[in-house]
């Protein structure tokens, strides 16, 4: 099977634009911090996982807790779900315990705000907002009727709704998680997989990186707030902070006895299964359902070895 790029346009100077000074500089900043982004794990599953069941003409239910990235859906049949969108991360705005304030300070560092404003507080408030103004996109965008692809992968993450993973094309025609990454009210980052038009999920978060920094040059959504000299920096802390959490999580691990199910676990569950991080929590998740423990062989990054390390410790009933 031959996988094709969508076309990213290239990026463009006039020269005549009274603000061309202004954009060169830009690019110098971006191109200054790319080896920084190419250096920043992005979570990629690459398992194709279930066949994508089709819904056409879904509608959005407004909730309270909805932001960018996850939402529900009513089917034309008359079922709901609450859908996460693969390959785009919304800014929280919704914080109401430490993993949402935790996760929400990764994102301000992501984008290089922690110190818009001259204070946490005013970066924050900023953020919030700008999580805010992607769900206010997202209902925009799907007033009209939508179609959503998905093959009812758990995207559990945070434990307060049973979510699944999906891809979602507006009435327009547009995939909503390239939207959102265009308009710079998300970054290129989550689950990825085989999407509905069999592009590789290699291909798509590549794509998706493209738009990201087609989006960070022109300066759109949240990258209008950026600090491009404090930008490495941030990133840079967020990575040694990740690195020291896992090593004081370690004593975390289960201990003998202890059993959880791979088809239903969070992926902070997952996480605390021997030599499991995100990035492979995240892929057992894109997998399921698994029949059988030795189905998680299928998922890559898990080989014999790991496999023996973690069936201690699953149980499919």
């Amino acid at each position: 099977m031959v996988h094709r790029y969508l076309p990213v346009d290239r990026w463009a100077i006039d020269s005549s634009n009274e603000n061309s000074f202004l954009n060169i500089m830009r690019l110098k900043a971006l191109f200054r911090f790319l080896p920084i982004l190419a250096a920043i794990p992005m979570i990629v599953s690459a398992v194709a996982g279930e066949e994508l069941t089709t819904f056409k003409t879904c509608k959005l239910i407004p909730t309270e807790w909805a932001d960018g990235d996850s939402f529900q859906i009513q089917t034309k049949d008359g079922a709901s779900h609450t859908i996460r969108l693969y390959g785009a991360d919304c800014i929280e705005w919704h914080v109401s315990d430490e993993t949402d304030a935790r996760r929400l300070r990764a994102q301000r560092r992501y984008f290089g705000i922690s110190e818009f404003g001259g204070t946490p507080q005013a970066s924050i408030e900023t953020a919030k907002d700008l999580g805010k103004a992607a769900a206010e996109d997202v209902v925009a965008a799907l007033a009209r009727p939508f179609t959503v692809q998905t093959a009812f992968a758990d995207a559990r993450g945070d434990g307060k709704h049973k979510r699944i993973y999906g891809f979602v094309t507006t009435a327009d025609g547009e995939d909503l998680a390239e939207r959102l990454v265009r308009l710079g009210l998300a970054r290129a980052f989550g689950v990825y997989r085989e999407t509905p038009t069999r592009k590789a999920a290699g291909d798509y978060h590549a794509f998706l990186q493209d738009v990201e920094l087609q989006a960070a040059k022109r300066g759109v959504g949240v990258w209008a707030k950026t600090n491009w000299d404090r930008l490495p920096s941030e990133r840079q802390t967020e990575r040694q902070e990740d690195a020291e959490l896992q090593l004081a999580t370690t004593s975390q691990k289960f201990t003998t006895g202890t059993k959880i199910n791979p088809n239903t676990a969070a992926r902070d569950e997952l996480m605390r299964l021997p030599g499991i991080g995100e990035v492979t929590a995240n892929r057992i998740i894109e997998a399921r359902p698994f029949k059988s423990v030795q189905d998680l062989r299928n998922v890559e990054g898990i080989g014999e070895k790991s496999l023996a390390r973690i069936s201690p410790f699953l149980q499919i009933p």
